[in-house]
């Protein structure tokens, strides 16, 4: 079975895109994986299927990043870049 997750990207004030990755989106793999990538990185990959140091693996034909007005956390784990890194983001 797969873990789902989303990495949200602010690209405005009130404007989040959330960019799907279809597996191994737990933290102990995503946080470490992410390191290397950029947030234009993951917006131009526009739907991953998986996230690795070396490579994004992503779909094709990509669909478009869900807009939201914050990050959500529709699958099993969000993350966002804050503060010059990669987190997994809770909702409080």
């Amino acid at each position: 079975m797969s873990t789902r997750a989303q990495i949200a990207i602010q690209t405005g004030p009130k404007t989040w895109a959330h960019v799907y990755c279809h597996f191994d989106g737990y933290p102990s793999h995503m946080l470490p994986a992410l390191a290397r990538w950029t947030p234009e990185d993951i917006l131009t990959a526009r739907e991953i299927r998986h996230v690795s140091t070396d490579a994004l693996d992503c779909f094709a034909p990509a669909r478009a990043p869900v807009i939201h007005p914050e990050p959500r956390c529709d699958f099993c784990h969000t993350y966002v870049f804050a503060q010059g890194r990669w987190i997994e983001w809770r909702a409080d």
